[in-house]
């Protein structure tokens, strides 16, 4: 039988002053919006040839003419009052949609390539829980076969424990870790790569 698998991507809708704040206090918001933009680009490219179905869940409002092709990416909004029951919401749906295996990856990875979605398909096959651990302490990504509820729960989110304690409740469980990847937050995360410095005007 074709297993169904899906991606599904998390954004925040691209509004000046609300994306990247904390690399915008250094930069200023404009030139935060631009990097924020390129990454979303870059995401999307990444992404668009996947052999998968592929979701794009907005943190606002759902944008209809934007880099999201309605023809490739089911489109929804963001539900639950913190990011852990948001995604937790967008798992539970994908499950109750009869999806095999679920990933959800970040849109803010200047690093993020084809081969860390592909290989955790693949991982999947073997693996209960592929997760790929941020530098920064949090992850850039989670797939599952099953909903692991857990991980979604008491979890101060945007700190420096949510890997720690994720592996913590899937202890008995059988994880697969990526490579780390360094999600772009603050100036020091884009310090020395040259693309997006030369989007600071």
């Amino acid at each position: 039988m074709q297993q169904k698998n899906l991606i599904i991507i998390f954004t925040r809708n691209p509004e000046l002053g609300k994306v990247k704040t904390r690399l915008a206090k250094t930069i200023g918001n404009e030139a935060a919006l631009n990097i924020y933009r390129f990454l979303l680009n870059h995401t999307e490219k990444t992404i668009r040839n996947i052999d998968c179905d592929k979701a794009i869940y907005y943190s606002s409002e759902i944008n209809h003419n934007d880099i999201w092709d309605e023809a490739i990416y089911q489109k929804h909004l963001q539900q639950g009052n913190d990011l852990g029951k948001k995604m937790q919401n967008a798992f539970e749906s994908a499950f109750s949609k009869d999806y095999n295996k679920v990933v959800i990856v970040g849109s803010d990875l200047f690093d993020l390539q084809p081969k860390h979605i592909e290989d955790t398909f693949s991982k999947l096959n073997t693996h209960d829980v592929v997760i790929g651990p941020a530098k920064d302490g949090g992850y850039y990504l989670l797939g599952m076969k099953t909903l692991n509820s857990q991980v979604f729960k008491k979890k101060e989110w945007g700190t420096s424990t949510v890997i720690q304690n994720t592996l913590q409740d899937l202890k008995h469980i059988d994880v697969h870790l990526l490579e780390e990847l360094n999600d772009i937050d603050i100036y020091d995360d884009i310090k020395n790569i040259e693309e997006l410095k030369q989007l600071i005007k």
